[in-house]
């Protein structure tokens, strides 16, 4: 649990870094708390229609980040962080998705050195 709040806060405290490389660990434990996050505000919103700003609000506050660390993942697999704009591209933008989950490149490269 730990692991997921660290990433959680490693990545917000990148707010808008789009430099440099996110492991793929580190990327789907900052998108699971996302996620986790996401459910429990639909969640009160279903329970009470007036919270549903919360959602949106935390939507909102959380869409920076999440560019900059899908952009860092990009850059751990070695391909240039505009590759996340394939992603808005309807059916091709799949192979974001397999992007997202390979591997980084274990050695340096022209983003710099891998992270833990």
């Amino acid at each position: 649990m730990d692991q997921f709040v660290a990433a959680y806060k490693d990545a917000l405290s990148k707010y808008a870094q789009f430099s440099g490389r996110l492991s793929v660990g580190g990327y789907w434990r900052f998108v699971a708390v996302n996620v986790a996050a996401w459910i429990v505000f639909v969640i009160l919103a279903q329970i009470a229609s007036a919270l549903i700003f919360l959602a949106v609000i935390y939507w909102l506050a959380i869409l920076i980040p999440s560019i900059a660390a899908a952009v860092r993942r990009m850059h751990d697999t070695g391909k240039s962080g505009a590759m996340v704009l394939v992603g808005l591209i309807p059916l091709v933008g799949l192979i974001v998705i397999v992007w997202l989950v390979q591997a980084g490149d274990p050695s340096s490269n022209q983003y710099g050195a891998p992270t833990a």
